[in-house]
């Protein structure tokens, strides 16, 4: 087993809730409560679960876009929240973000060209007479022709300016990608050539992904090991073949039996969650899940589960595992 590329250990990210006048801390939003995650060089980790269970914050803590709680963040062995900011920026083009939505992250008044390219010129990666020849590479390495590069992002489709996304984020040559749904508001159709494209690149230049999604039928066909999040926590890890077949925490079978079955013959048992997912200002006492869990017993409402190893490298949060 070779080292992590990525290396996450307990990490915590609060967010405090102040009121009145002074803006006195009265309490405080676990986004991120003790989550830990290894990824290997070229591998795509997913990490999936409803909107509002901390997965996009964990994305933004590992790029030190927001600060920690608590916990260590390790990228190729260095604990990246000792740097100082000096040789943070240096590290930065090696990790990269994909947003979720392609429009906005483009500036509107900015041609294609100069969006792609405005990063190696900030760090120094190349000249100015060198910066075109590597956006036009950039470009056709993503499906996109030469002639794009002179145009404005309103010019193009939504699948085109995620195309543009993804060659501003691999023009640096990144070690790290992580693409914070990055197919959610695109059609299907185009999301098959999105997946496509990720896929076609990691193989070509050896990328490594951590991809965030809420949907498991598109995790399925890219990731090759899988985390589910619930309310902060990781609920679930296993690699894709042995989560999709063989799941253990009742909230990977709930998510699992919404996934649109292809054949209509082989039908699945729908499970659903009663009530909301609760407010991570206020979580639930032991598992968090049991809220919502339709097999909860005593101890899953008093005590919080161990995070362990079910056998085969598949690790569950779960008291009646």
């Amino acid at each position: 087993m070779y080292e992590p590329l990525l290396e996450v250990n307990h990490l915590k990210k609060y967010f405090p809730v102040t009121k009145g006048l002074l803006n006195r801390t009265v309490g405080q939003v676990k986004a991120v409560d003790d989550i830990s995650i290894r990824i290997q060089p070229g591998e795509t980790f997913g990490l999936v679960g409803e909107s509002g269970s901390g997965k996009s914050t964990v994305g933004r803590t590992i790029l030190r876009l927001t600060d920690k709680t608590a916990g260590q963040i390790k990228f190729k062995g260095v604990d990246i929240h000792t740097l100082a900011p000096v040789e943070m920026r240096k590290l930065r083009p090696q990790m990269q973000l994909i947003f979720q939505d392609p429009y906005s992250s483009l500036n509107p008044r900015v041609r294609v060209g100069d969006a792609i390219g405005e990063a190696l010129l900030d760090h120094g990666l190349c000249t100015r007479s060198e910066v075109r020849g590597l956006v036009l590479e950039a470009l056709e390495a993503c499906g996109l022709s030469t002639y794009h590069i002179d145009r404005f992002p309103h010019e193009f489709s939504g699948g085109q300016r995620q195309r543009i996304g993804i060659a501003r984020a691999l023009i640096l040559n990144p070690g790290l990608i992580i693409a914070d749904e990055p197919v959610s508001a695109l059609d299907v159709s185009i999301q098959a050539q999105i997946i496509n494209l990720f896929s076609k690149l990691q193989q070509s230049k050896g990328l490594t992904y951590l991809f965030i999604s809420h949907d498991l039928s598109v995790v399925e066909h890219l990731c090759s090991r899988i985390g589910v999040m619930y309310l902060g926590s990781m609920m679930e890890t296993a690699s894709r073949d042995e989560l999709f077949k063989h799941p253990l925490h009742p909230y990977t079978k709930a998510l699992l039996s919404a996934v649109p079955v292809p054949i209509p013959k082989l039908k699945r048992e729908r499970i659903v969650l009663r009530g909301d997912i609760p407010s991570p200002a206020n979580p639930p006492s032991g598992c968090k899940f049991h809220t919502r869990c339709p097999f909860a017993e005593e101890i899953c409402r008093a005590e919080i589960p161990l995070f362990r190893d079910a056998g085969s490298e598949h690790f569950v949060a779960c008291h009646l595992v």
